[in-house]
């Protein structure tokens, strides 16, 4: 079962503003979602989380605030952040192949660069009472950048005449640049009762914030032909360089915040 933030179940009284979604009691069933749309605060006296269901963060917010008084977590539950995938880039344009004699081939299109990864939510809860029964995973990760376009073959050169020499085969383009990876987001945990929120990360709460993949480099075209026909013939054109890989995204950071 899917649920926005305008669609109000298990609670008694809501109240949906521009600043802050509220709520009197959240109560998600088991493997329910919930989306958090139009605000980036989420603030309810009692939250409940059935096995296995998921808070997804808005993703059109940098900063993703949950702030409840009681908070029930079942097993396998997540609150994750919306990852995007990026787009394959477009490889270059074949060069033009002659068939008139001595021209010179057409130079490959280089290949579009990567698309950067983006940079993944920051969350922060505020608790007052935790009951975790199994785990909590938050999910932060920042997404791969994308791999760059190759580059597009050099096209073949004209023949050789009597009285000119065959054109050159075209160069090949320039494999496009990978994306780099987006940064992993900033957790931040305060639990009022909680005896030790150091020693709920990474057993009850695990976070994965981890920084995106580079994008690889595009491959560089091959260099095109020269015309084996007549006489006089050019010179094979030049392979394109690889595009450069992208940079791997950072970690995010957990903080833990004083009551």
């Amino acid at each position: 079962m899917f649920r926005t933030a305008l669609f109000l179940f298990f609670l008694t009284q809501s109240v949906v503003s521009l600043a802050q979604i509220r709520f009197v009691k959240l109560e998600l069933g088991k493997n329910e979602k919930y989306f958090i749309e139009g605000s980036l605060i989420l603030v309810t006296d009692t939250l409940v989380m059935g096995d296995s269901s998921e808070i997804v963060l808005n993703p059109l917010k940098k900063e993703n605030i949950i702030n409840s008084r009681v908070t029930i977590i079942g097993k396998g539950c997540k609150i994750s952040g919306l990852i995007t995938p990026s787009k394959q880039s477009k490889n270059g344009n074949a060069g033009v192949d002659q068939s008139g004699p001595c021209l010179v081939g057409g130079n490959g299109g280089n290949g579009a660069p990567g698309a950067k990864g983006i940079h993944g939510n920051n969350l922060t809860l505020h608790l007052t009472n935790l009951t975790i029964e199994g785990t909590l995973t938050i999910n932060l990760n920042g997404s791969n950048g994308g791999d760059g376009g190759d580059g597009g073959r050099g096209g073949s050169g004209g023949r050789g005449t009597k009285t000119c020499v065959g054109g050159n085969g075209g160069d090949g383009g320039i494999g496009g640049e990978g994306g780099h990876g987006g940064h992993g987001g900033t957790f931040s945990i305060q639990c009022k009762n909680c005896p030790s929120v150091r020693g709920l990360v990474n057993k009850s709460i695990i976070v994965k914030n981890y920084g995106g993949y580079a994008g690889l480099g595009g491959n560089g075209g091959v260099g095109g032909l020269a015309s084996l026909e007549g006489k006089n013939n050019g010179a094979k054109g030049k392979n394109g360089l690889n595009g450069k890989d992208g940079v791997e995204g950072k970690r995010g950071a957990i903080k833990f915040l004083t009551n």
